[in-house]
């Protein structure tokens, strides 16, 4: 009844936002997008994986800003602007792979600003895992074998890339509430409880969306059996 479900995933680094999307696609019984997409979007672009690989989530200048942001660009293909600098190809490349998923199969997608992307797509849901820095921090020095000093800056240095990157052509602001459906504090929840947390909100949402449906042709029937 739905179509496809799509399953949006925003999160801080050394949150555990990965590994939550990997699981909530098992649960899901879908696959789970992350570092995939250059793959995916390497082959549907003739764009080399390396040029992915290093112009990934960066910036992009106010021209291109612009360009997205114009609704009339946005229905155009990528072969428009193949003069465009490398970043800016890398990021509508991986911009258009990201909406033709949405429209071929159900998937969960980990950053990458797909939220933005499908931000007028039906059945999506749109999530933000953050976490308390001790527990973040704990996370990415035991996963670099690196010290604890060293990953409170790679953290400061990750999530700042991520938010500019955000920031700079979205019209909200990354990591903050009102720009998601959902946000979840994995150090309360554990990786598992966030799986399940989601979940149950795809539930709840689908539930009353059902009913809300129901309403609307309940109230097609009524005026067309009661005109007056």
């Amino acid at each position: 009844m739905f179509g496809h479900r799509i399953v949006t995933i925003g999160r801080e680094f050394g949150s555990g936002g990965r590994l939550i999307g990997q699981k909530l696609a098992e649960r899901m019984g879908v696959k789970c997008y992350d570092k995939e997409l250059i793959n995916l979007a390497s082959k549907e672009s003739g764009l080399c994986t390396e040029v992915f690989e290093n112009n990934d989530e960066k910036p992009l200048n106010s021209f291109f800003y612009s360009l997205v942001m114009d609704t009339g660009a946005m229905g155009q293909s990528f072969a428009g602007y193949m003069d465009a600098p490398l970043n800016q190809k890398v990021f509508l490349a991986q911009f258009e792979t990201i909406q033709r998923l949405a429209e071929r199969e159900s998937c969960v997608i980990v950053g990458r600003c797909a939220d933005y992307a499908l931000h007028d797509y039906p059945n999506t849901v749109h999530i933000f895992i953050s976490g308390e820095l001790e527990d973040k921090v704990e996370r990415v020095a035991g996963y670099n074998n690196i010290s604890k000093d060293k990953a409170l800056d790679l953290i400061a240095k990750s999530d700042k890339k991520r938010a500019n990157y955000y920031n700079y052509y979205s019209n909200k602001k990354w990591g903050a509430a009102s720009t998601y459906d959902l946000c979840i504090n994995s150090s309360l929840t554990g990786v598992d409880g966030a799986v399940d947390v989601i979940m149950k909100f795809i539930e709840v949402k689908e539930a009353l969306q059902e009913e809300k449906e129901h309403e609307t042709e309940q109230e097609h029937k009524d005026k067309l059996f009661n005109p007056d």
